[in-house]
């Protein structure tokens, strides 16, 4: 039995090696869903006197966009997210600017425009470390009692926003 051990242990180990190669790597479980969302107070992008609080979207369904001026990938989803807040098809956005070291957040939405409600600043990234944040872009959407329902890694596009969002947001009836 002694000698069957190490092909046992390394068959047991092939097969989830082999299960992982088919995980989607976009697809990261979060531990937040169906918890309340985690609490912050953070100064917000251009007014360092206003704080914003995800207390203070108590009883609305709404998107905490978790995005940075350095991320290749947010620049290309704001176009997106810029669009999607004129046509007042989606609940308020909250971008969260996550570790701008160099401070351009206002600079960058003074020239490509402001999708956002409040832009809460997190230089140090401990309110993105609080939420789960893997890197930029992410996207939780929170429901009216303050617990979050969805986690998307990546940037949003019409198809992600039409497959994963909209279902989400039916059954939230926002």
């Amino acid at each position: 039995m002694k000698r069957w051990l190490p092909l046992v242990v390394f068959l047991v180990l092939i097969g989830f090696f082999s299960k992982g190669l088919f995980l989607n790597p976009r697809e990261v479980p979060s531990p937040l869903i169906g918890r309340p969302a985690p609490g912050f107070s953070l100064p917000v992008v251009g007014d360092a006197q206003r704080a914003f609080s995800p207390a203070d979207m108590k009883g609305q369904v709404w998107l905490l966009n978790v995005w940075a001026p350095w991320c290749v990938s947010c620049l290309q989803e704001h176009k997106f997210l810029m669009a999607l807040a004129q046509s007042r098809q989606a609940p308020p956005l909250v971008g969260l600017n996550w570790k701008d070291r160099n401070r351009d957040a206002q600079r960058l939405l003074a020239r490509t425009g402001n999708p956002y409600v409040a832009v809460p600043d997190d230089p140090t990234g401990r309110a993105g470390i609080d939420w789960g944040v893997t890197g930029t872009p992410e996207t939780y959407l929170i429901d009216r009692a303050g617990i979050v329902r969805l986690k998307h890694v990546g940037p949003i596009d019409p198809q992600v926003w039409q497959s994963k969002f909209v279902p989400k947001l039916k059954e939230l009836g926002a």
